[in-house]
């Protein structure tokens, strides 16, 4: 069994707390699957105010659902649609206030509206992309951005599977 001690201090402090929970918990697993999982879990346990959290995983340059946490979701996203798709063909993260005024937006649970989609790149290919969902406006900001980065960084090898 798992125990984390996670801060609910700062967001800075609960990034760093996560970052090393997920460092900890996938640090000698070799299953990127297994590592997604459970970091999947630790995003949806500690982060406040998620409808949705996990991983789309790039399945020759298609975005393919990985685990998560949440509703039942889509599962196969074109690079290029919707805040996934954006992020993996630009490499760049998407934090979106308003998921309804993103365009080309793709609606899995109608109750999401904000997003956060960060993605994880090995050299020069898109692994996998991390996507956190809120129903909340506006519930991202530019230190859940950073938070999320580090640990897709973190994460590069352990899910590059």
């Amino acid at each position: 069994m798992y125990a984390f001690d996670i801060a609910a201090g700062s967001k800075p402090e609960l990034y760093r707390d996560l970052l090393a929970a997920c460092d900890a918990i996938t640090a000698n697993e070799p299953d990127a699957i297994a590592n997604m999982a459970n970091v999947a879990a630790l995003l949806w346990e500690y982060l406040p105010d998620l409808n949705w959290a996990g991983f789309y995983r790039n399945v020759t340059d298609e975005l393919v659902l990985g685990p998560f946490q949440g509703k039942a979701a889509c599962i196969r996203i074109p690079f290029g649609k919707g805040v996934c798709g954006a992020a993996a063909a630009t490499r760049e993260t998407q934090l979106v206030a308003d998921v309804y005024a993103f365009p080309g937006h793709i609606t899995c649970d109608a109750a999401s509206r904000s997003e956060l989609v960060v993605p994880i790149v090995a050299g020069d290919r898109v692994v996998a992309v991390i996507d956190l969902d809120s129903p909340s406006p506006a519930r991202f900001d530019e230190q859940d951005a950073a938070g999320i980065a580090a640990i897709a960084r973190l994460l590069t090898d352990r899910v590059n599977g």
